[in-house]
C-alpha cells in the first residue's frame, strides 16, 4: 500500500473517532438546553420593619409559604433572593410538595431541592439563586407549598410584603413536618422569588404595577387578584391554555421615584426583561406618580414623565420581543388621592395610552371600572371602601376585560 493511501486512511479512522468522541457531548447538551418559562414570580424589595417575620424568625427556623402556580410541567427550578440583604442568608434545606389544606402538606409529593448539588446553600448579600433543576409534576393552577429551613438570615430581608396568602413558622427544623400544627402564621412572603418550568409550547405574560395589580382588596388566600382570574381564564380556553401569568406588582410602587420598593424603571430590568418566556407585559402603573403630585404646576410634567419612562419600557420590551399592552389607569375620584390638578394628569396619561399608538395594545381598565361615560369615580360596588382600590368584585372585573385575543 502506497504511503499516500496509508495517511488518507489513518486520517479518515482518526476522523471517524472525533465524531464518535464528540457524540456524548452533542447529547448531553441536548438534554440540558431547557425551554424554562416562568410560572410564578413575585417582585423583590427590601421588608418593611412592620412586615417583619414575627417571633421567632427565621433564623435557625422553618417557614412554609403558599403560592398558586399558572401553568404546569415536569420539570422545574426555584428562583429565591438576598437581593436587598446586607448580610449572607443560609438557606439549609428547601422542599416544595402539594398542599392539602394550607399549612398540611402531601407528604408523598414532598421534594427536596438541591443546589449545585447540594441541599444547603449561602446566598451572599445582594444575590439570587437558582436551585438545580428537579422532577416534580406541577398542574396548572396548582397550590404549592414551599418549606425552607434557614440557617443564618440577614437582618434587612428580601421579600413581598404583600402576598395576600398565609405563610406559617415553626421554630427549629420542621422541613419534614406534614402538618405544621402550631405555626404562627404571617401574611407575607420571604426569600421566594419565581418558579421556572421546562416546557416546550408555553409562554407568559408579565403584570407590571402597583397594589392595584399586587391586590391590596383581593381576598386573603382566596387568590382573586385581576391576575389570577386573567390566568384561570387562560388555563380553561384551550387555545391559551399553555400561557402564564406573572404578578409583578408592588403595592405603593411608582413609576419614576418616590414610592414603595424600586420603581418600576428600577427594578424593570430584573423584574420583566429578565424572567423566561415572556411573550407579553401589560403595564397597569402610574397612579401613585399622580397621587404624589403637590401643585398644578406640576401635573403636567408628572403626567410627561409618566409617559417617557413608559416609552422607555416599551422600547426595552419590544428589543426582546415582547409585546406591550398598555393598561389605562383607574378611576379614583373621591378617594385620598383626587384632586383637580391629579386628575388632570390621569386624563393626560390616559389620553396618551389609548391613542399615541405606542402599545401594541390597550386595555381600557379606566373604561370597564367607571361608574359611567366619562365618570372619574369607580363603581360604587366595585372599590374596597377607599374609591381607589377595586375589592374582589372589582378585581373579578378587571380579570375578565381582558381580550384572550391578545395572546393567542
Amino acid at each position: 500500500m502506497k504511503k499516500r493511501q496509508i495517511i488518507s486512511i489513518l486520517a479518515l479512522v482518526n476522523l471517524l473517532i472525533f465524531i464518535v468522541s464528540c457524540k456524548p457531548n452533542q447529547v448531553t447538551a441536548k438534554r440540558t438546553d431547557k425551554n424554562w418559562v416562568g410560572t410564578w414570580a413575585t417582585a423583590q424589595m427590601l421588608v418593611e420593619p412592620n412586615n417583619m417575620p414575627p417571633e421567632p424568625g427565621l433564623a435557625e427556623n422553618t417557614i412554609r409559604q403558599i403560592i398558586r402556580v399558572s401553568i404546569g410541567g415536569k420539570q422545574q427550578r426555584m428562583r429565591f433572593s438576598n437581593l436587598f440583604s446586607d448580610q449572607p442568608t443560609v438557606l439549609k434545606s428547601v422542599s416544595v410538595a402539594n398542599v392539602v389544606t394550607a399549612p398540611e402538606i402531601d407528604p408523598a409529593t414532598q421534594k427536596i431541592l438541591s443546589f449545585n448539588g447540594n441541599p444547603e446553600i449561602t446566598m451572599n448579600p445582594e444575590q439570587e439563586v437558582f436551585s438545580d433543576v428537579f422532577d416534580f409534576d406541577l398542574k396548572p393552577g396548582q397550590l404549592l407549598a414551599i418549606t425552607i429551613h434557614y440557617g443564618a438570615a440577614s437582618h434587612k430581608t428580601s421579600g413581598h410584603p404583600g402576598s395576600r396568602t398565609t405563610s406559617y413558622i415553626l421554630q427549629g427544623d420542621n422541613i419534614a413536618n406534614a402538618t405544621f400544627s402550631g405555626a404562627i402564621k404571617t401574611d407575607h412572603w420571604y426569600s421566594i422569588m419565581g418558579v421556572d418550568v421546562n416546557n416546550d409550547s408555553a409562554a407568559n405574560i408579565v403584570c407590571l404595577g402597583n397594589s392595584i395589580t399586587d391586590g391590596r382588596g383581593s381576598g386573603t388566600n382566596k387568590q382573586n387578584r385581576w391576575t389570577d382570574i386573567l390566568s384561570a381564564r387562560l388555563l380553561a380556553n384551550k387555545k391559551t391554555d399553555h400561557i402564564g401569568v406573572l404578578n409583578l406588582g408592588i403595592g405603593g410602587n411608582c413609576v419614576v421615584k418616590g414610592g414603595l420598593g424600586p420603581t418600576a424603571l428600577n427594578r424593570f430590568d430584573r423584574d420583566v426583561l429578565s424572567q423566561k418566556g415572556t411573550k407579553w407585559l401589560m403595564i397597569l402603573e402610574g397612579v401613585n406618580d399622580i397621587g404624589g403630585i403637590k401643585n398644578a404646576e406640576d401635573a403636567p410634567l408628572k403626567a410627561q414623565e409618566l409617559i417617557e419612562a413608559y416609552k422607555v419600557m416599551i422600547d426595552k420590551a419590544h428589543a426582546k420581543g415582547i409585546k406591550v399592552y398598555g393598561c389605562t389607569i383607574l378611576p379614583f375620584q373621591k378617594s385620598f388621592y383626587d384632586a383637580p390638578y391629579r386628575q388632570e394628569a390621569r386624563d393626560i396619561v390616559n389620553e396618551w395610552i389609548r391613542n399615541s399608538n405606542a402599545f401594541d395594545a390597550v386595555i381600557d381598565f379606566d373604561k370597564a371600572m367607571a361608574s359611567g361615560m366619562g365618570s372619574k369615580t369607580i363603581l360604587s360596588d366595585m372599590h374596597d371602601g377607599d374609591f381607589l382600590h377595586p375589592n374582589e368584585s372589582g378585581y373579578l372585573r378587571m380579570g375578565e376585560a381582558v381580550d384572550l385575543d391578545l395572546f393567542k
